[in-house]
């Protein structure tokens, strides 16, 4: 079977048949699913429900708290972040449609981060709005390709292939789907399994916008072949080894569905070289791009200005 084919394919019957099957998760933990917050969106000073509200949190026996909870704020401040640069492309799409669909994945993404960071919060004993919004620079665990200012929307859907391509098979790994066991927390587990579903469609969204660019115009084709470029310095650093990991991506998985998408749009895969370490350091480290200064300060200037607010 080919890597795009149903059900994660790039053919319209995609998304029908990537639902997730919930039998599979016939355990408390499949309330993590469920809408606590009767449709109200989470926003600093609402007074919004915690995600994990009515599950079992306690970390088991086996596992180290400590690197748990490293691990689950390194992927909640991925989507955080990410998510954070999505929202503000929302009022400059060219069309209804896709403003619409980049701020569900943005949604999708925010999602993520409020059930990771709880998880996370829970065990060091702060709350997701003390996470998310006071934190310093350095204290932030994200990957640097998350924090990356997309140029035009020609990087936006290449940094969303590469980037939702990862993140699914780790997704699928964590949550028992992939080729290893369930992640050994059950949380966590549980967790990946509710993005499996969100993550292949922002894959297979931004894998149909990339072979359309790429094999449109040759004014689409070079700005889409420019947009690779340039984002591919920070994508080795998705593949960095992490010792308080719970799940590794072989970049082989990734690269098979990226090649595919590549070749479908006559795209030339980036021999760019990767962006550097600094003194050994990366974005797991606390160690970020000039970009992620200016990202805080707006996420977290309304926090800052009145750590007390309520409405």
């Amino acid at each position: 079977m080919s890597t795009l084919d149903p059900p994660t394919g790039l053919d319209n019957t995609a998304l029908d048949n990537t639902a997730l099957d919930n039998t599979a998760l016939d355990n408390p933990y499949d309330l993590l699913g469920d809408d606590h917050d009767d449709g109200h969106r989470w926003a600093f000073g609402t007074g919004f429900t915690d995600p994990l509200e009515g599950i079992d949190t306690s970390v088991p026996a086996s596992l180290d708290a400590g690197a748990l909870a490293r691990y689950c704020l390194s992927l909640g401040d991925d989507a955080l972040i990410y998510s954070h640069q999505l929202q503000r492309w929302v009022t400059r799409m060219p069309e209804l449609e896709e403003e619409t669909a980049i701020a569900n994945i943005a949604l999708d993404l925010l999602g993520q981060a409020r059930m990771l960071l709880a998880r996370a919060g829970g065990i060091l004993g702060r709350t997701e709005d003390q996470l998310a919004f006071f934190r310093a620079e350095q204290d932030f665990r994200n990957v640097r390709l998350t924090e990356h200012d997309d140029r035009d929307f020609a990087e936006l859907v290449a940094r969303l292939l590469v980037f939702s391509t990862w993140r699914l098979a780790l997704f699928e790994e964590l949550s028992g789907r992939g080729s290893s066991p369930r992640a050994a927390d059950p949380v966590l587990a549980a967790i990946a399994a509710k993005g499996v579903n969100e993550l292949a469609y922002h894959r297979d969204y931004a894998a149909q916008w990339v072979v359309r660019l790429g094999d449109g115009t040759d004014k689409s084709h070079a700005k889409m072949q420019a947009a690779l470029d340039a984002l591919w310095p920070l994508t080795d650093e998705l593949y960095r080894p992490d010792g308080n990991a719970l799940a590794d991506v072989e970049p082989a998985t990734v690269d098979a569905v990226l090649d595919e998408v590549l070749a479908l749009a006559g795209l030339r895969r980036p021999r760019s070289a990767p962006l550097g370490a600094v003194s050994g350091h990366t974005g797991r480290d606390g160690v970020h791009t000039e970009a992620m200064g200016y990202i805080l300060a707006e996420l977290q200037s309304v926090a800052r200005a009145y750590p007390d607010a309520t409405w």
